[in-house]
C-alpha cells in the first residue's frame, strides 16, 4: 500500500460542479486550483475527481471518447498536469476516475471494432456472432453497422462493454480472459494508466471494478485479472493508489486494491446508517448500527489482514446528498463518525456545508435521480453563489435557491456551523494516533444508542461514542475508568467515575 494513504482524508470533487473560471456555467480544472488551498485548509490532503477525459457526456464523463485526452469543457492535458502539479506543492495527492469496463459508442477502438472486416479492435469489445442473438445476462445494441452482431453494453445504450472475457465460456462468442481479445484490452487499459501516471497522477478510483469479467459469480477470474493489474503498477509505480467501486472488500483487496468503499448498492449495511427508512443517523432512534457492525467487522478483518482500508464515504455522485432529510445536528454526528472510523475518510464536495439535494430536476447529462446531488457547490454571496459568472439558466445543473441555503462563506463565519465541525473534527483525527486511518479499531457496543467503538494505537486508546437521537443516553463505561473528554459534541455530556453521558444527537470520545 502507498505510503501517503495511511493518512490520507479524501475530498471527492465532481467537475463539472464545484467551480467556474471561464463563464460558461461547467466547472474546470482551473476552478479546482484555484480552490486547492480552501480544501487543505479544511483538512483534506488527498483528492477524488470524477471523470474528466474527452466523452460526449452521455453519462456524466463516464461514457469516455478518448481516454488519453481530457475532455475540453475543463481544460487540455496541460491544465490538467498543472493541477496535479499543483496538488502536489501542497502536500496533496489526487486520484482520476477511471472508467475500464466500457466507452462510449464514439470511442475510436468501437468505431473501428463496428467495422465488418476483422481488425485489432473486432474482439475489443463483446459481440456475439449474429445479429439475433442477446450477449447472455446484459443488454445490447443491434444493427448499428454492417458488423453481423449484437454489441453488449455495461451501462446505458450508450456504454458498449469492453471485453475481458468470459469466467465460463458457454457460447462460441464467449472468450477466455486469457485469450488475445481480452489481453489487448487489458494491456490498452494499463497503457492508460501509464499515461497518466506519468504524466504525475496518484492513482485511480475505478469505476464498476468487479464488472470486467463476465459471468463470474465468484469474482476468481475478476481477482485474477486485478492482481495481474494492480501487480504491475506496485512493480512500476509503487506509491500509486487503486480504490475500487466494488462494496465488497473481501474481493476487492484479494485483487490487488488498496481501499473499497461500503456503498449505497452493496450489502445493506451502510445503508442502515444514512439511507434506510429509518437509519442510525437519525434523531428519531429507531434505528440500529447492528446490521452495519455485524458486517463490518468481517470486512475490517480482511482488511487488516490483507493491508487493505474500507472506506465509508459522506456520499458520492451517486447517492441522495447526506443533507437529504438531515438537519444540521444530524449531519454534525455524521461526520463524528465517519472521521473517527478506521480507512480513510471520503467526503463528497460540498457535504462540508451540508448542501442539500434539490428536488424536482431534470435528468442533467444521464443524471436522472441522481442529479438533484451534482448541483454546483455554493461558495459565497456573490452570483450563483460564486460558483460562476454565467447566466444563471447556463448553469451545468440549477443551484439550490432557498434562502436559507448554505454557502461555505456563511458557514466560516459561523463558529457553531457543520463546516466548522468537520474541520475541527478533521484536527481531532490527525492529533490523535489512536484514531488514524489503520490504527486498531473494536466495537464496544452496536446494539442501539449510543454506539461504542474503540480506537488504539500502540501509545493511545480513545473510546468513541456517538448519539444520534434526540435523547441524551448515560451509559455504564468501566472500560473509560479516569479517562478524559478529548472532543465533545452537543451540550451537557460528561464523563463520570463508571459512566459516559452523551448529549442529545452528540457525541464524545474518551482518551483512557
Amino acid at each position: 500500500m502507498a505510503k501517503w494513504l495511511e493518512n490520507a482524508i479524501f475530498y471527492e470533487i465532481y467537475p463539472q460542479s464545484f467551480n467556474d473560471t471561464n463563464g460558461d456555467g461547467i466547472g474546470d480544472f482551473q476552478g479546482i486550483i484555484e480552490k486547492l488551498d480552501y480544501i487543505k485548509e479544511t483538512g483534506f490532503n488527498a483528492i477524488w475527481m470524477n471523470p474528466c477525459f474527452d466523452s460526449p457526456f452521455g453519462d456524466a464523463g463516464y461514457d469516455v471518447r478518448d481516454y488519453k485526452k481530457a475532455a475540453a469543457r475543463y481544460g487540455t492535458n496541460d491544465d490538467l498536469k498543472r493541477l496535479f502539479d499543483e496538488c502536489h506543492k501542497r502536500g496533496m495527492h489526487i486520484l482520476l476516475d477511471l472508467v475500464p469496463g466500457h466507452t462510449s459508442v464514439e470511442h475510436e477502438w468501437f468505431k473501428k471494432s463496428m467495422l465488418p472486416e476483422s481488425n485489432e479492435y473486432t474482439d475489443r469489445y463483446i459481440w456475439t456472432s449474429n445479429i439475433w442473438e442477446q450477449p447472455e445476462g446484459l443488454n445490447c445494441i443491434r444493427g448499428i453497422s454492417d458488423r453481423d452482431g449484437s454489441a453488449a453494453v455495461n451501462f446505458f445504450s450508450s456504454q458498449p462493454a469492453l471485453n475481458y472475457g468470459y469466467a465460463e465460456p458457454k457460447y462460441a462468442y464467449q472468450q477466455k480472459p486469457t485469450d488475445p481479445g481480452p489481453m489487448a484490452t487489458r494491456a490498452a487499459i494499463k497503457d492508460v494508466m501509464k499515461f497518466w501516471l506519468d504524466m504525475g497522477c496518484d492513482g485511480f478510483r475505478v469505476d464498476m471494478a468487479g464488472s470486467l469479467v463476465k459471468c463470474d459469480p465468484e469474482y476468481k477470474e475478476t481477482i485474477k485479472l486485478w492482481q495481474d493489474i494492480t501487480g504491475y503498477l506496485k512493480s512500476e509505480y509503487p506509491e500509486a493508489a487503486m480504490v475500487s467501486e466494488w462494496g465488497e472488500p473481501q474481493y476487492s483487496l484479494q485483487g490487488g486494491f488498496d481501499m473499497d468503499f461500503l456503498l449505497h448498492f452493496g450489502p445493506e449495511g451502510y445503508n442502515s446508517m444514512f439511507r434506510s427508512a429509518e437509519p442510525f443517523f437519525s434523531k428519531r432512534g429507531k434505528g440500529t448500527p447492528a446490521i452495519f457492525a455485524e458486517q463490518y467487522n468481517g470486512y475490517h478483518e480482511k482488511a487488516t489482514t490483507g493491508g487493505g482500508l474500507i472506506c465509508i464515504p459522506s456520499g458520492n455522485h451517486d447517492m441522495d446528498r447526506l443533507a437529504r432529510g438531515r438537519d444540521e445536528d444530524e449531519l454534525k454526528c455524521c461526520f463524528a463518525f465517519l472521521l473517527t472510523m478506521p480507512g480513510a475518510p471520503f467526503v463528497y464536495y460540498g457535504d462540508e456545508i451540508g448542501l442539500r439535494y434539490v428536488e424536482g430536476l431534470v435528468s442533467v447529462e444521464g443524471g436522472y435521480n441522481r442529479t438533484g446531488s451534482r448541483s454546483p457547490m455554493q461558495w459565497d454571496s456573490t452570483a450563483n453563489d460564486g460558483f460562476s459568472t454565467a447566466d444563471k439558466s447556463q448553469l451545468y445543473i440549477k443551484q439550490d435557491d432557498a434562502p436559507d441555503r448554505p454557502t461555505v462563506e456563511k458557514q466560516m463565519l459561523d463558529d457553531k456551523s457543520l463546516y466548522n465541525e468537520v474541520k475541527k473534527l478533521i484536527k481531532v483525527r490527525n492529533d490523535n494516533p489512536a484514531l488514524h486511518n489503520l490504527s486498531a479499531f473494536e466495537f464496544v457496543s452496536s446494539d442501539g444508542y449510543p454506539l461504542v467503538y474503540k480506537r488504539s494505537s500502540d501509545n493511545q486508546t480513545v473510546y468513541v461514542f456517538i448519539n444520534p437521537s434526540d435523547k441524551a443516553v448515560t451509559v455504564n463505561a468501566d472500560y473509560a475508568k479516569g479517562g478524559k473528554a478529548i472532543y465533545t459534541l452537543g451540550e451537557n455530556g460528561s464523563v463520570g467515575a463508571d459512566t459516559v453521558t452523551v448529549p442529545a444527537s452528540g457525541a464524545i470520545f474518551v482518551e483512557v
